[in-house]
């Protein structure tokens, strides 16, 4: 009954700042600034810049890796990286994800940048984060509700979610597509949450006849959900489909009503690390007012962010064109006089993509610097002729020969990890 009541507390706070935010009542913020500085004095790793720094912009930015090394000291609940791991591995071993350490829920992230973060959430946060998705994500109604949710592992905070008027239904993604259609038509969910790559399965099953659903909301997460395949999504499920930016490092984004991913700077700070001469394309640098027991100040993420200046919504929160992917997967070439040329995800996306209608799916994975990788499928013979010829000339317009493509019968995706159709996989030499 306690944390129902945390949560309904929360809800009216996450409002009340949001309604702060947009009409520019700084005073709050700078309060909750403040706060989280103070609190840092319990952090070992933050302590020195807490009680000798003024503001967060003194304090160093740090990624992952700085992240992990110093997750001992950064946490404020004593628990130890070593400790998190066993508990985060045995759960996914067992795919029992109850347990937690003294009451604290223990998240593993998939990994897919190369080592795997731990993220830690006391009660209060799980209950702020129950607050959140209510607001930003699923809406609050007195109607009962089922949601059917597709996760590579499941989590205390997540089954946080279910209420007598929310039925959470966890689909392992582990288990085969048949088993999920089974359920999914026996429960017809009102609320389907799943990766693009799942969605996509689920909508060709229900274009074969094998799914009869129609939830009335569809969030996309976990993968980046391309223009493409959110316009197929969206006729076959006759909706906008929603999404939702959120990782180890936190709920960051959701979209608004035409289907737009805002940033959440009612409680997170965004600074931009722009990649990219025409200052399209940046890292954010995040820093979460809410997040106590694991603080997460100044961390930039390696995801490529393209940034929209406006959105017809009028949401004041930072707009996203769009999530190209990481820059481990920009694809990297060296070009006629030997210098390095780097191309963003994005362009070979729209270079396969606009190469011929009828391709389905792709995949382009760079192997060594001189050799790409090219998975196509489509009804149309041509198609990968055509995907080929598209690849070369973006090459070629960027003065980069020589470069061997082989065709793949395959996308390279293992089972439960997340999609990635753009992929640098060239071993980086220290």
């Amino acid at each position: 009954m306690l944390f129902k009541l945390s949560i309904l507390y929360y809800l009216i706070e996450i409002k009340l700042s949001k309604w702060l935010y947009i009409h520019n009542i700084r005073f709050r913020r700078n309060e909750i600034i403040k706060k989280m500085i103070r609190h840092c004095s319990h952090s070992l790793f933050y302590k020195p810049f807490a009680q000798n720094k003024r503001n967060f912009e003194s304090f160093p930015v740090i990624n992952k890796s700085i992240f992990m090394a110093n997750f001992d000291a950064i946490n404020t609940v004593n628990i130890k990286l070593e400790e998190a791991f066993e508990v985060a591995i045995k759960s996914e071993e067992s795919r029992n994800f109850s347990p937690t350490i003294s009451g604290i829920t223990i998240g593993l992230s998939s990994g897919t940048s190369g080592n795997r973060g731990v993220f830690l959430a006391s009660e209060k946060e799980r209950a702020y984060w129950v607050a959140l998705i209510l607001d930003r994500v699923l809406g609050f109604s007195l109607k009962k509700r089922s949601i059917a949710f597709f996760l590579r592992a499941n989590s205390n905070l997540y089954d946080s979610v279910k209420s007598k008027l929310l039925l959470f239904h966890f689909f392992d993604l582990l288990n085969p597509l048949n088993e999920h259609i089974k359920r999914l038509n026996a429960l017809k969910p009102n609320i389907l949450v799943a990766q693009p790559s799942m969605l996509i399965e689920l909508a060709n099953a229900i274009e074969a006849n094998k799914l009869d659903i129609k939830p009335t909301k569809v969030i996309s997460v976990a993968e980046v959900l391309t223009h493409e395949d959110n316009q197929y999504l969206a006729r076959i499920f006759k909706q906008t489909i929603h999404q939702v930016y959120q990782c180890t490092e936190g709920f960051l984004a959701s979209s608004c009503e035409n289907g737009t991913l805002h940033f959440n700077e009612d409680f997170l700070i965004i600074e931009k690390k722009y990649i990219d001469n025409e200052q399209k394309r940046f890292h954010p640098i995040i820093t979460d007012l809410r997040r106590q027991s694991q603080p997460m100040i100044r961390y930039e993420l390696n995801d490529i962010i393209q940034e929209k200046k406006i959105c017809s919504c009028g949401s004041k929160f930072l707009a996203i064109e769009a999530i190209e992917g990481r820059s481990d997967d920009i694809l990297v070439f060296n070009n006629a006089e030997n210098e390095e040329i780097k191309i963003f995800p994005d362009f070979f996306r729209r270079a396969i993509i606009l190469a011929d209608s009828e391709i389905s799916d792709y995949a382009l994975i760079q192997t060594e610097p001189k050799h790409l990788l090219l998975y196509i499928k489509s009804q149309h013979e041509n198609s990968y002729k055509l995907a080929y010829d598209a690849i070369q000339n973006l090459l070629k317009q960027n003065d980069v020969l020589n470069v061997e493509i082989t065709q793949s019968n395959h996308n390279h995706t293992i089972k439960g990890n997340k999609l990635r159709r753009i992929k640098n996989d060239v071993r980086k030499v220290n």
